[in-house]
């Protein structure tokens, strides 16, 4: 780690191989040093305070945590922190929400070979990272007076439900891959299709497939 480097960065990702990729991109940069990883979002929590840095890049799909979940409550602690989520989701499932979260910018992982470096350079400096496309997506919801797509009410929990549900998910495998209890998913379910006012996980599927929640 260069003592000279003026950007400390933390990575929280579950998959080893995605964080030594991340760690080889940010080697070749003098400013930039990584000063601590996490494989889960409870460790993330943990050690991020000691690696004092300045840049957070967080996985938004942890195996036993949401990503927008720690987010919310890496901010609540240090909330001068600039977090840039990384994903393997498009923008438009999951950038305004954690934009709204406090994240400082959304990166796809398809994108981070040749956009990571100056997306964290412009969070340090105290910026905002969005790619062009979702700039004018957000551009064109300023002074727009609309009513909010329902999905958009939904907690981050019952929203990552939706996708798994209409990604072909059972409620036992969504139950085991988020590391919760079948009764809990099921309630999350059940809120949910309340919320939008359906019935099944088939009109589910249909809504998000209608409204490009899935790939």
């Amino acid at each position: 780690m260069s003592e000279k480097a003026s950007i400390r960065v933390f990575i929280a990702d579950d998959h080893a191989i995605v964080r030594e990729g991340l760690k080889q991109i940010l080697a070749e940069q003098r400013d930039i040093a990584v000063t601590g990883e996490a494989e889960t979002g409870l460790d993330a929590v943990k050690l991020f305070r000691k690696s004092r840095c300045n840049v957070l890049l967080l996985d938004i799909s942890l195996p036993d945590r949401n990503g927008i979940e720690v987010l919310k409550q890496i901010k609540s602690e240090k909330p001068e922190l600039a977090v840039l989520m990384l994903s393997m989701h498009r923008e438009d499932q999951y950038a305004i929400r954690s934009l709204k979260a406090g994240a400082a910018g959304y990166l796809t992982k398809q994108s981070a070979p040749r956009e990571l470096v100056n997306a964290i350079r412009q969070v340090a400096a105290g910026q905002r990272y969005v790619s062009a496309q979702l700039a004018q997506v957000l551009a064109a919801q300023v002074g727009a007076d609309h009513e909010l797509p329902v999905h958009d009410t939904l907690s981050d929990r019952e929203y990552q439900t939706l996708t798994m549900i209409a990604s072909g998910k059972t409620v036992s495998e969504i139950a085991k891959e988020l590391s919760l209890s079948v009764k809990t998913i099921s309630e999350y379910r059940s809120r949910l299709l309340a919320k939008m006012k359906l019935k099944t996980s088939a009109e589910l599927t249909h809504y998000a497939i209608r409204n490009h929640l899935i790939d």
